[in-house]
């Protein structure tokens, strides 16, 4: 069963049954939203990237984005760059894959990040969504909406982080501006 995510709300990575999840995807879905104009309604097409930031501690460490899809140490992959979205339709338009046995043990937290590269607000994209997967069974745990839209162009999605001997995962939701996840280290700085 998926829990729909607020801002803030964190959730335990533990299975059901007590044991851990292994392997997780953040999955990233939109749609332009259409506008009106001279000749009808039309939509622009709108690239959204997902990026996931490895911190340990305090200092990023490495990065997965459009422009390097596996971290160094193998342990995130993203899927491919997305350049219009897709439907709506509550697919996956982009996903990053962690494995979250093979992270290495100094990397305590991980950033979501969801950047228009095009430079649109969020005013302009409709049913965007984050969402975590269970990539062993397939089950959505979480998912996060980007409702009501917002004259930013970047959002700090999620973060999970080591809690104990497993993971959780917070719904952080934080606006921000930027085309690139460059552009928001500045508002993670706060949020480590």
């Amino acid at each position: 069963m998926s829990v729909n995510l607020t801002k803030g709300q964190a959730i335990s990575l533990q299975k059901n049954d007590g044991g851990s999840l292994t392997a997780v995807r953040m999955g990233l879905g939109w749609k332009a939203a259409p506008r009106r104009g001279l000749f009808g309604t039309r939509t622009r097409e709108i690239d959204l990237d997902a990026s996931a930031i490895l911190f340990a501690g305090d200092q990023p460490v490495d990065v997965v984005f459009f422009r390097h899809l596996v971290s160094d140490d193998g342990s995130v992959r993203h899927t491919g760059d997305n350049l219009v979205g897709g439907a709506g339709q509550g697919t996956d338009d982009e996903a990053i894959l962690v494995d979250l046995r093979r992270v290495p043990s100094h990397i305590d937290q991980i950033f979501f990040t969801v950047n228009s590269f095009t430079g649109q607000t969020f005013q302009q994209v409709q049913n965007a969504f984050c969402r975590l997967v269970d990539d062993t069974t397939g089950q959505e745990l979480a998912r996060y909406t980007l409702d009501g839209g917002g004259d930013y162009t970047a959002q700090i999605m999620a973060k999970v982080h080591r809690a104990g001997n497993g993971w959780t995962m917070t719904a952080l939701g934080v606006p921000s501006h930027g085309r690139t996840f460059k552009d928001l280290m500045p508002a993670i700085a706060p949020l480590l």
